[in-house]
This record gives structure tokens, C-alpha cells and sequence, in this order.
């Protein structure tokens, strides 16, 4: 376990990991469950251009010879093991007492400046005893990218996790390179004649493209996520706005077959039976997800995935009005920077309404869907507050002016406001601060309840552990 007294929620990454890595090593053994893997038989041009720029050389396997149901638990393991090495990699592990700490605890040469160790905790490590944590992230991402065998969706699930990984590093042109390579990965799975669907050079989704997968709307949103995080709004703004027009162009999905009639309640002794049935024969394997390659259907879920696209854009247009905003006088708010700010707040409250009004239309089972809306609505509302609390904070601002220096952007021949009318601007967003918290409240019952219903959902024990 880390040692780390100032974690509010201590999680055992360390044995995570290990049991990852134990995993792993059986599933390549070819004394166990490894019979029948070979080494890639081509190389991905787009990866090892990649990999030896990166300074990487390990290579994955070929799972050809594997089902369906080993690859995609293959995946799964290599997936979490790099989510666990990502959250070890400011970790040594003390050799001497197996112990790991984060690496800001550790005496040595390379850190003169070690953070004290509370008295109730563990004695700091010295260097010399020290090694790595875990293997580094990249090592298990780059297993996943030049491993044959994984579908597209798999494919492009740890381009996007590798980049974001990158992204949260620093690493920004790195990071771009790899989604790049998502979107190529993307874009390589679509039919013959659909390979233009996407602007390579810009992201931007073509208002005549035929053919939108799934993959290519994820990569493209991603790709669009991390322009918006690095603030070069200009290049995220149209590639979302692209994935929007493509999202509400989606056809919607077919209309199901009325069910049929309920039967009656399954007799005691019928439990028994399927208990015993269920314990004597395994039940089936979950049926393999969709690859991605497919164009997706307008869904609840694909209506949440479009109103967190609104979310990005509103957001992106609020923080645009600070950008190329001039630095002028605190009296004052540009008639530009205003636009931009009520634009990005509209936009933002379509997107809370959207989620909220589908999440509690929603089907219980839908599982993935209702993640994806509560996850939606809890960002909508948090920026939704956000911006609000920012506009009246200037506002106030403005009017505080206005009150210390009378003559400060009044009059009709300069076209200032006056200070009633400032104050009644104030008053307006008063009240908009009013309805956002109230807002707030029921948004955040909803998401308690999301959140209770999927701990209730969740097995327990021994096969919750993989979850």
C-alpha cells in the first residue's frame, strides 16, 4: 500500500498493480493461457514512427489465434495495468521493507529536499533502497498500440488514454501526436470511399461526409478537448462544432417491438432450480461491445454524448470573451466580451437541460448511458455556476466603480451605462445565481442517486474487484 498519510481515501495501487502484472504474465505464458502467441507479423508504419520518435521499443503480440473473449479480456488487463502504473509513477517501492511511498518522501541526492514524514507513519526511505514503483505508463500503452488483434474501439481506447495521460504530464505536443494517431486509427477502419470524412490537418468533421463512426466522433472530441486544455480555442471551437452538426444528423433509432405479455411470477421451486442451474453451468460471456466502426444511432446515451459536446462549446465560447478581451478599464464590459459570456452560458444551460430532462427519462439499465448523462449534467451545472458567479463578480465590480468615481463611463455622449442601469444589470444575475443554486440542489440529488444505484449494481466480493 502507499504510504501516504495526507490521502483523504487510501487505495492499494501498489497490489492493484501487482495483480495486474500477475495477470498479465499468465495470460502470455505459453505454459498457461499464452498457447498460440507470436509476435506481431506487420508492423504498424504509424506506431513505429511513433514508438522509436518516443524512444520506446518493446512490441505486442499477435492474438490472431485468440477468441474474442480472451482478446477483449487481454485488453482489459493491459488497460488497467497502465491505469495503475499511471498512478504510480511519482512512487518508489523500499526494497528492504516492500513498502511503496510517493517519491517526494524519499532521502537522496536526487531529492536534497525530502518532505518530513509524519510521526505515525513509516520511516522515510533512502535511495539506495529504492527502485521504480511500476513499469512507466508507456510501456503497457505501447504494448496495447502494437499489439495485433484488438478492434478499432480497443485500439483507439488506449491512444485516447495513452494521450490523455501525456496531456496531464505536460507532454502537450506529444499528446497531440498521439491523438492524431487515435484519429488515424480512426479513420483507417472506415469503408472504401469515406476516407475523407475528416480534415486530417485541422480535425474538422466534413459537412459533406457520408459515412461518421463512432470512433471518428470520439477521436475528433478528444482531439478537440485537448486544443481547448492547451487554449488554443480557435482549433478546438470548430472541430466541436463540426461533431455537433454530425450528432444531430444521426438517425435515430429504430423503434422496439412491444414486448410481450408479462408472465406470471416464477414459483419457489422454479428459484431453486435456476439457483442450481445458475451455480452448475457458467453463465454466458457477455456479448463483445461494438467495435466503433459502426455509425451510431441518435440514442439517449449518443444525446447525452451531443449535449456534453454543447457543454465543451459553451464553455469554450465563455472562456474566449477573457482571451481577446483588451486590457481596457474595470469600469466598463465590452459589448464583445458580453456576447461571448451570455453565448457560452447559453449554451451551457442547453446542455444541463438536455441531460437532466434524458437522465430521469432514461432506462434503469442503460447503464453506460446514465454514466455518461450524470457525468454530463454534473460538469453542465458546475460550469453553469461557474460563469455565473464570474459575471456578477464583474459586474460588481463595475458598479463599485461606478459608485467611487460618478463620472466613470456615464453619460449619453460617451454611450456608458448608468449606475442604476449597472445595478440593475447586477440584480439580473442575482437572480440567475438564485436559479443555478437552486438548480444545483436538484442536480445533486439526482447524482446521489446515480451514485447509490451503481454501488447497488456493483457485485461485491471477489468478482468486483476486476470491475
Amino acid at each position: 500500500m502507499i504510504e501516504d498519510p495526507e490521502a483523504s481515501e487510501i487505495t492499494d495501487w501498489p497490489q492493484i498493480a501487482n495483480n495486474y502484472w500477475v495477470l498479465l504474465s499468465r495470460l502470455e505464458d505459453p505454459a498457461f493461457d499464452g498457447q498460440g502467441l507470436q509476435p506481431p507479423l506487420e508492423e504498424d508504419r504509424v506506431f513505429v514512427i511513433g514508438i522509436n520518435a518516443l524512444g520506446f521499443s518493446r512490441k505486442g503480440l499477435d492474438l490472431s489465434t485468440k477468441t474474442e473473449e480472451w482478446r477483449r479480456g487481454y485488453h482489459t488487463a493491459l488497460m488497467k495495468a497502465a491505469l495503475s502504473a499511471e498512478h504510480l509513477t511519482e512512487c518508489v517501492r523500499d526494497t528492504t521493507r516492500n513498502i511503496t511511498f510517493p517519491k517526494e518522501y524519499m532521502i537522496g541526492p536526487s531529492n536534497p529536499r525530502p518532505k518530513p514524514v509524519p510521526l505515525e507513519s513509516y520511516a522515510a526511505p533512502l535511495e539506495g533502497n529504492c527502485v521504480p514503483a511500476s513499469e512507466t505508463p508507456q510501456t503497457f500503452y505501447t504494448k496495447l498500440l502494437t499489439t495485433t488483434g484488438f478492434s478499432t474501439g480497443q485500439r483507439l481506447d488506449a491512444a485516447l488514454a495513452y494521450a490523455d495521460w501525456l496531456d496531464f504530464k505536460g507532454l502537450h505536443d506529444t499528446a497531440e501526436e498521439v491523438y492524431d494517431w487515435g484519429l488515424d486509427i480512426a479513420m483507417g477502419a472506415l469503408p472504401m470511399g469515406a476516407n475523407n470524412a475528416v480534415d486530417i490537418q485541422t480535425g474538422i468533421i466534413s459537412s459533406n461526409a457520408t459515412y461518421v463512426s463512432q470512433n471518428i466522433l470520439r477521436a475528433t472530441t478528444a482531439l478537440a478537448i485537448h486544443h481547448a486544455r492547451n487554449n488554443n480555442l480557435s482549433a478546438a471551437l470548430p472541430i466541436l462544432l463540426s461533431v455537433l452538426r454530425s450528432r444531430k444528423q444521426l438517425s435515430l433509432p429504430p423503434i422496439p417491438k412491444a414486448s410481450p405479455a408479462t408472465e406470471s411470477e416464477p414459483s419457489n421451486w422454479q428459484i431453486i432450480v435456476s439457483w442450481v442451474k445458475n451455480i452448475v453451468i457458467s453463465p454466458p460471456y457477455p456479448p463483445p461491445p461494438p467495435t466503433g466502426d459502426e455509425v451510431p444511432v441518435r440514442s439517449h446515451k449518443a444525446m447525452c454524448e451531443e449535449a456534453a459536446v454543447m457543454a465543451h462549446v459553451g464553455e469554450i465560447l465563455f472562456a474566449s470573451s477573457s482571451v481577446t478581451e483588451k486590457p481596457a478599464s474595470r469600469a466598463t464590459r465590452s459589448s464583445d466580451t458580453a456576447r461571448k459570456q451570455q453565448s457560452g452560458l447559453s449554451w451551457t444551460r442547453d446542455a444541463v437541460d438536455i441531460s437532466e430532462s434524458i437522465l430521469t427519462s432514461m432506462d434503469q439499465d442503460d447503464i453506460d448511458g446514465r454514466q455518461t448523462c450524470t457525468e454530463c449534467l454534473e460538469t453542465g451545472i458546475n460550469n453553469w455556476s461557474k460563469m455565473v458567479r464570474k459575471i456578477l463578480k464583474e459586474q460588481q465590480d463595475v458598479v463599485d466603480i461606478k459608485e467611487e468615481k460618478p463620472g466613470t463611463g456615464k453619460g449619453w455622449f460617451w454611450g456608458g451605462k448608468s449606475i442604476q442601469e449597472e445595478e440593475e444589470e447586477e440584480g439580473r444575475w442575482e437572480c440567475e445565481l438564485e436559479l443555478v443554486d437552486s438548480r444545483m440542489s436538484t442536480v445533486q440529488r439526482l447524482i446521489e442517486r446515480e451514485a447509490n444505484a451503481k454501488k447497488q449494481r456493483s457485485p461485491g466480493g471477489i468478482f468486483g474487484f476486476f470491475s
